[in-house]
């Protein structure tokens, strides 16, 4: 599978950003997709999950704000970003993990290039 993030850019304090992430090729069911994001220097944070039964798990520093969804149909993950604070600037990246593993181990799916998100106060 191939991922291509998009809807990053530069907002400031306060305002909204909506990210997507399109999966094309061999596309197979994965239990979990989700977002992780990482700025240099720092380690790379688990942002939000969404398993195969639609449940969702979401950082604590973002709970409230951001929101997880996906469109099987199209194969498409998103995150919706509101409430932007200049701590949430970051490279943005979709994972699609790995069949049968569980959100616990996202991590080790398929990750795509990433988008830039940042936010200014």
């Amino acid at each position: 599978v191939q991922l291509v993030e998009s809807g990053g850019g530069s907002v400031q304090a306060g305002g909204s950003l909506g990210l997507s992430c399109a999966a094309s090729g061999d596309i197979y069911s994965s239990s979990c997709l989700g977002w992780f994001r990482q700025v240099p220097g720092k380690e790379r944070e688990g942002v939000a999950s969404i398993d195969s039964a639609g449940s969702t798990n979401y950082a604590d520093s973002v709970k409230g704000r951001f929101t997880i969804s996906k469109d099987n149909s199209k194969d498409v993950l998103y995150l919706q970003m509101n409430s932007l604070k200049p701590e949430d600037t970051a490279m943005y990246y979709c994972v699609w993990g790995k069949e049968l593993l569980p959100c616990e181990y996202l991590d080790y799916g398929t990750w795509g290039r990433g988008t830039q998100v940042t936010v200014s106060s």
